[in-house]
């Protein structure tokens, strides 16, 4: 089997992590295992196996012909069989269909937010859609969408799954700010509908910073009007010494063996791999309840359950984990369990490779 990920950038948001995790796993599974980056490298590519073939497409706008014929010719070289495209690049992959008729195509996607909207939202999604052999999803509301909305028949729902990052010999080395034992870490890019805001208003309203605990945004800032809202937010109610903002990082074992408590407020998610993250580094738990996290963190088990547009019960969760240390153990010792037993790389890649064979 010769199978290509393909992926529109390298920052590192879940999509693209999963393309790598996806490559590097297959690496010594199939024949061939590559990964293309159709418009922007990142962080990620540094997190790449040396057995993955790479190519960087430099692609210039939807419809450009150039970058299409050279991914045409590596894809031609490495007799690639099937395209297992993610997120925004369906359309690259479907294009290459035009042009390559033999090659099978598999739209994964990971866009949580995706479940709310409407087939008119999603015309060209839609049109593409009759050039897909198959879709995978990563929750149960987005495989009820796509069989709603799109042309496929084979609908597959794969959870995600994570592996340790590599160190790299360049790669900073994160040391966290605040109070040892008292550090509560939120890993998800700068952006909505990660809604952090909701974390900085329970924060200060519970005066926890007087108590000695801190906050550490972990991800992507993109220093735009969302990005400043929160700091304009710090700034004003003088958080700027227990709200540490690190941008893309790299380490993320490293930082999360720092932390006490891991947080995920999101309004929407697909399958967030922070999760997974929290659960390899036995963290205790506070997540939002949409997506596929409620199927993650059992709720006063596996961690605690929130609804993200009720500030009231992050607040009450909160005071649940900071007040019991014992409580705080055994969720995270709950958490690693499952993660280790459901969402491990070998349990889900051999459910990829019996989707795989379906095509």
């Amino acid at each position: 089997m010769r199978i290509l990920q393909i992926i529109d950038s390298l920052d590192t948001g879940g999509a693209e992590r999963m393309a790598v995790n996806y490559a590097n796993a297959l690496a010594d599974r199939v024949d061939f295992s590559g990964l293309v980056a159709t418009r922007k490298e990142g962080l990620l590519l540094n997190q790449l196996d040396s057995k993955v073939s790479y190519l960087f497409l430099n692609k210039k706008s939807s419809f450009d012909l150039k970058a299409l014929f050279r991914l045409r010719k590596f894809v031609i070289q490495n007799e690639v069989e099937i395209i297992h495209a993610h997120g925004t690049s369906f359309l690259v992959g479907s294009m290459l269909k035009w042009v390559y008729p033999w090659v099978k195509i598999v739209w994964h996607e990971h866009y949580g937010a995706r479940a709310k909207q409407s087939q008119t939202d999603n015309l060209v999604l839609l049109f593409f859609s009759l050039f897909f052999s198959s879709v995978f999803v990563v929750n149960y509301q987005l495989e009820k969408w796509v069989k709603k909305n799109l042309l496929s028949k084979k609908i597959y729902c794969i959870p995600n799954f994570v592996t340790p990052n590599k160190s790299q010999a360049n790669d900073i080395v994160t040391v966290l700010g605040g109070n040892e034992g008292k550090r509560i870490v939120c890993v998800a890019n700068l952006k909505k509908p990660k809604n952090h805001i909701s974390l900085l208003i329970a924060f200060n309203e519970m005066k926890l910073q007087n108590l000695g605990w801190s906050i550490h945004l972990i991800g992507k800032d993109y220093k735009d009007d969302y990005s400043d809202y929160l700091k304009e937010f710090m700034h004003t109610n003088n958080l700027e010494q227990d709200v540490f903002i690190y941008d893309s990082r790299n380490d993320i074992q490293n930082i999360l063996s720092q932390a006490t408590i891991g947080v995920l407020c999101s309004t929407d998610e697909g399958f967030p791999l922070s999760l997974l993250e929290y659960g390899l580094a036995q963290l205790a738990v506070i997540s939002t309840n949409v997506g596929y996290c409620s199927e993650i963190i059992k709720d006063g088990f596996s961690g605690l359950l929130f609804d993200p547009l009720n500030d009231c019960q992050l607040q009450q969760q909160l005071e649940k984990m900071i007040s019991n240390k014992q409580s705080r153990k055994g969720f995270g010792l709950h958490l690693q369990e499952l993660v280790l037993k459901k969402y491990s790389k070998d349990t889900i890649i051999q459910l990829l490779m019996i989707k795989y064979n379906t095509l």
